[in-house]
């Protein structure tokens, strides 16, 4: 089956044809009576609500080395991207302010940002919800956040 025939299908055009009727302008008692084109046959409701259609969604797994990095995790988010963030790397005053400039930014497109590790966060989009939540044992390091 070709990819136009799928077409015909998904869009209920199989069969039908729309027929012109031809009449004189000029007679307008007939005109009245008769309408220039044939209804369209409804044998098919294709339909589809175009929020109801999803894209594939990713989620971006980011490791900045310093600050300089946290607008590359911005762009994600603005492009509605989930992103996975891990600060383990950096020392702890470029991570408190590349949180705290994730933070603003996920508060501007109306997200969401969460701890799910040490150092590790997750940054949404409105688009994403997060179900669930993961539990960990407090130690004095993970405080300091």
């Amino acid at each position: 089956m070709s990819i136009k025939n799928k077409f015909k299908s998904f869009f209920a055009l199989d069969d039908e044809e729309y027929e012109y009727v031809e009449q004189d302008r000029y007679q307008e008692d007939d005109y009245e009576d008769e309408q220039p084109f044939a209804a369209k046959p409804q044998t098919k409701q294709n339909v589809v609500s175009l929020q109801s259609v999803q894209k594939s969604s990713k989620v971006v797994l980011c490791e900045p080395r310093v600050y300089a990095e946290a607008q590359d995790v911005a762009d994600h988010l603005k492009n509605r991207r989930a992103v996975v963030v891990n600060l383990q790397r950096i020392q702890h005053d470029q991570a408190k302010r590349i949180v705290d400039f994730l933070s603003g930014t996920v508060y501007a497109i109306g997200g969401d940002i969460q701890k799910i590790g040490a150092n590790i966060f997750l940054c949404t989009p409105d688009n994403v919800d997060v179900a669930g939540s993961i539990s960990e044992i407090v130690t004095e390091e993970d405080q300091r956040w």
